[in-house]
């Protein structure tokens, strides 16, 4: 067999590893390890793995990654959520579908600390949802906005699959992060658009709240102010090259904990159990790099990368086209696979041909990102959906159905940003030129 074909097959029997139920990242490793040797010889391979696995696990670059997980587990379980969806309650609770707005404000502003989706899905599950109950909500509504907002944080800075992204495709990673905040904030805005929306059509799905007095409100805003000042912070001193995204995710975790410290909010037991769910989920998401970096490169040695650009280049389609059919791929392979992992999966492969059809790469890791929202709320890999459903132990029938109204919030964003690629490029082109 030519290399081609072994490329070909290898990535064939990678997908069927994975239905049996084998963790992807080991599925990668194992098959990259086996086509490298075929490829090229067996104690080649050996060293390539040795090294591959290492470098990944003692990469000062990688640290990012733990380190912005630490910080939104911190975050999660010492209440800063729930303070900051109080403070947005104060402000719109009392207009129709005020709850669910303040839940998408709230969850905005929680995405300024924490960069994990199913995250903030449960910390909003546990936080809102019981108070949309309270009010009388609708099922639909309080669930399916809950399960969509998590995906807020595939775009708004510190998100792990940007930092992902910009490790796999080697851009700046604090340019990704200003690339996916104009995006982000028009997707919320979007939310709140549907929501309204919804709210006029059926206003007893939403039934008003009591109307704040201003000074409860403002009572509450040092919650978002501390909130906000961590982030500036962190994004500001990336900006001016004050430190690295490692050393912003040092200084973030450092400033959560001795905030949340402070404030009583969490103890030695919280902080312990804060480092083990976030050690679980860096270690798996080392993992699943590690299992990208040995299967790229046996898929390097098959040249399927540098062919698959070529032939996607000289399709007779316009460029706009094939990007939309890129898309659909990432979507597709999303919905079969954990979206994250397909990603780490695709993106070398699919990333030349991007490049070589001229598409800024910034603007290319935000229309990915938009594909992976998507992917984590529609079935059958539909991870936040789970998670609300585990929590509040709504039916999956009920929550899909208040997840498919705000699909339409992340398709218009889809939409906009190719027609509109500046809405990614531009306050990256302003403020981090280069």
């Amino acid at each position: 067999m030519n290399e081609v074909t072994v490329g070909i097959l290898g990535l064939a029997i990678i997908l069927l590893l994975f239905l049996t139920g084998i963790e992807l990242a080991f599925a990668m490793i194992l098959i990259g390890f086996l086509g490298f040797g075929y490829l090229i010889s067996w104690g080649a391979a050996l060293n390539l793995l040795a090294k591959d696995v290492f470098d990944v696990f003692n990469s000062y670059g990688f640290t990012v990654i733990p380190l912005f997980i630490l910080m939104g587990q911190i975050a999660f379980n010492s209440g800063i959520a729930k303070r900051l969806f109080d403070c947005s309650y104060k402000f719109i609770g009392h207009i129709p579908g005020g709850l669910a707005m303040a839940t998408v404000a709230g969850a905005t502003a929680f995405k300024a600390i924490c960069g994990s989706s199913p995250a903030t899905a449960a910390t909003f599950a546990a936080v809102a949802v019981p108070e949309m109950d309270r009010y009388n909500y609708d099922k639909r509504l309080s669930t399916g906005i809950v399960a969509t907002v998590g995906t807020l944080g595939v775009l708004l800075p510190p998100s792990v699959m940007l930092i992902i992204f910009g490790i796999i495709t080697d851009q700046s990673i604090g340019r990704l992060f200003l690339a996916g905040i104009c995006p982000g904030l028009i997707i919320a805005f979007f939310f709140v658009v549907i929501i309204y929306g919804w709210c006029k059509i059926s206003p007893e799905i939403a039934p008003r709240g009591p109307k704040s007095t201003w000074s409860e409100r403002v009572k509450e805003l040092p919650e978002v102010i501390w909130v906000l000042v961590i982030f500036v912070l962190m994004i500001a001193g990336i900006l001016k090259g004050f430190f690295t995204p490692t050393e912003a995710g040092s200084i973030g975790t450092f400033l959560v904990l001795v905030l949340t410290f402070a404030k009583r909010d969490i103890n030695f037991k919280g902080y312990i159990k804060s480092v083990l769910e976030s050690s679980r989920t860096a270690c798996m998401v080392l993992m699943l790099i590690a299992g990208s970096t040995v299967l790229g490169h046996f898929i390097a040695v098959t040249k399927i990368p540098m062919i698959a650009a070529d032939w996607i280049v000289s399709l007779p389609l316009p460029p706009w086209l094939i990007m939309i059919l890129i898309a659909l791929i990432y979507e597709i392979g999303g919905s079969f696979i954990d979206d994250l992992a397909f990603m780490i999966l695709a993106t070398p492969i699919f990333f030349p041909a991007v490049q070589k059809l001229g598409y800024n790469p910034l603007w290319f890791g935000i229309v990915i990102g938009i594909t992976v929202m998507i992917g984590v709320v529609i079935p059958p890999v539909a991870i936040n959906v789970f998670v609300v459903k585990n929590i509040t132990k709504t039916p999956f029938s009920t929550i899909y159905a208040g997840v498919y109204p705000f699909l339409i919030s992340l398709i218009v964003g889809g939409i906009l940003l190719f027609i509109f690629p500046g809405i990614a490029t531009w306050l990256p082109g302003v403020l981090m030129p280069g």
